[in-house]
């Protein structure tokens, strides 16, 4: 089987990678890429003047360079894909790190799924801070701060908004209960919809697909069948709930359509599609070359659904900008980019947000943000602490975590390629049957359909860059 024939339906945040997130201390091994490493990019790259930082030393931040350099190159050894990580502490990167495929990591793909080593090293050989990296559902953050702009801007009137305003399907109905806010902490009441792989119809999830948030990427059209749910039916269990034996109301469901409907109502309150909009408001602001990805349905929105909720791509050095963004409460070079008080509500959802109706975790959700599940590291220690690490987390390891307390940011990403196969537009088109002419976002491992995991370990990772601070 080659690399771009799929055979596991690909999805965005697994929740058990979210609430668990690699548990465990980091692997072991020896040392890496040198983080200053120049290489040779086989893959599209942002224009290099969008990736400024100020640098700076670890230790003129007040952190030790030697445990930074330990912490990556556990993060960076062989089995664990990852393609880049950064720290930032006080506005400045002290530290990057970034690589392309190692031998162990092709071996198991090829190994795994038949897939051609020399495409391997063609798509994943090198990697450099130019290099793209795919977003999966931490997209989902940035169409958070979007909604956030349009408050602000007055094209949507408040968080407790009825959807329904935009939404004219479910005005007529108890749709119309459903909130802005309900559909940002993904508790719309409404079911999970996944994608038939072969007749690539979506219909309502028969199981709870691995807490995954739903299967929508074969379909060509992403939003109708979101758009199209009924309220769900309480107090009995339901197949695609997985967290308990009956479904109830007000239920946390993690849900891609949920946020696919909020970049919906973005559209159509302020009359342009989510890249337009975001280029205009907060990309560019940011100094961000950053593209959000479609679904292939040509007569909705702008030549396609915008996929709100997956699928945007840019440089590591890029989705740090967000992560420091949000530190900045919302401000960047004098300007007011996102309402500070919104802000304020993203940090108020390690209070009001919880997942309380899974007492197994301890995690909030809400505005499309996550706190950080505590886990067990190597010396025996439980970090972080509960409800005090914010991040937007993805499918296949892609991470922005916000520390507010010690302004840091890390980043973590995967290795990733965009398989353009079928147009040279980020369009999503994925045909099991005809792969040559599909296109999708290739982040490996389990996008591009392995099985075999991954040995990063994120808790790990922010925990050992904790240690490195020296001043505390």
């Amino acid at each position: 089987m080659k690399l771009n024939q799929l055979n596991l339906i690909l999805i965005t945040t697994l929740l058990s990678s979210c609430l668990l997130a690699s548990c465990g201390g980091g692997g072991g091994g020896g040392n890496t890429s040198n983080p200053n490493d120049t290489l040779q990019d086989l893959e599209p790259s942002a224009p290099a003047d969008s990736s400024v930082w100020l640098e700076a030393s670890p230790e003129s931040v007040g952190m030790d360079s030697t445990i930074i350099s330990a912490a990556f190159d556990e993060a960076f050894v062989d089995g664990t894909y990852t393609q880049a990580a950064l720290v930032i502490k006080d506005s400045k990167l002290v530290y990057e790190r970034y690589r392309g495929i190692m031998p162990g990591e092709k071996s198991a793909l090829v190994s795994e799924l038949g897939s051609d080593s020399q495409t391997l090293q063609d798509r994943f050989g090198s990697r450099d801070k130019n290099s793209l990296a795919s977003s999966w559902s931490t997209a989902k953050s940035f169409t958070s701060v979007m909604v956030a702009i349009a408050i602000e801007q007055g094209f949507i009137e408040s968080l407790e908004e009825s959807a329904s305003v935009y939404i004219d399907e479910w005005a007529g109905d108890d749709r119309a209960q459903i909130t802005i806010r309900n559909l940002l902490d993904m508790r719309s009441g409404l079911p999970l919809i996944c994608t038939d792989v072969n007749t690539r119809i979506p219909g309502i999830c028969a199981d709870d697909s691995g807490g995954s948030g739903g299967n929508l990427v074969y379909a060509d059209n992403q939003m109708d069948a979101c758009i199209n749910r009924q309220m769900a039916a309480t107090g009995i269990p339901q197949p695609w709930y997985g967290y308990g034996p009956t479904y109830e109301s007000g239920y946390w469901v993690y849900s891609n359509c949920d946020t696919m409907v909020l970049g919906e109502i973005l559209f159509l309150a302020t009359g342009q599609d989510l890249q337009t909009y975001a280029d205009t408001h907060l990309f560019s602001k940011l100094g961000m070359s950053a593209n959000w990805w479609r679904d292939n349905t040509p007569s909705a929105q702008v030549d396609g659904n915008y996929l709100a909720y997956c699928c945007l791509d840019a440089t590591p050095r890029d989705f740090a900008k967000f992560g420091q963004l949000l530190l900045n409460n919302g401000m960047w070079d004098g300007e007011q980019v996102i309402p500070a008080s919104y802000i304020d509500e993203i940090k108020n959802i390690a209070v009001d947000s919880r997942v309380d109706e899974i007492p197994t975790v301890s995690l909030s959700y809400g505005l499309q943000f996550w706190t950080t599940m505590p886990t067990t590291q190597s010396d025996g220690t439980s970090y972080p602490p509960a409800y005090s690490i914010y991040a937007t987390q993805g499918f296949d390891g892609q991470y922005i975590m916000i520390d507010f307390d010690r302004d840091l940011v890390v980043v973590r990403t995967s290795l990733y390629y965009p398989a353009l196969t079928a147009t040279d537009q980020r369009t999503m088109s994925i045909d099991i049957a005809d792969t040559s002419n599909s296109s999708y976002t290739a982040t490996l491992p389990a996008g591009v359909g392995a099985t075999s995991g991954t040995t990063y370990h994120n808790q790990a990772l922010l925990y050992k860059v904790t240690q490195s601070i020296t001043s505390q």
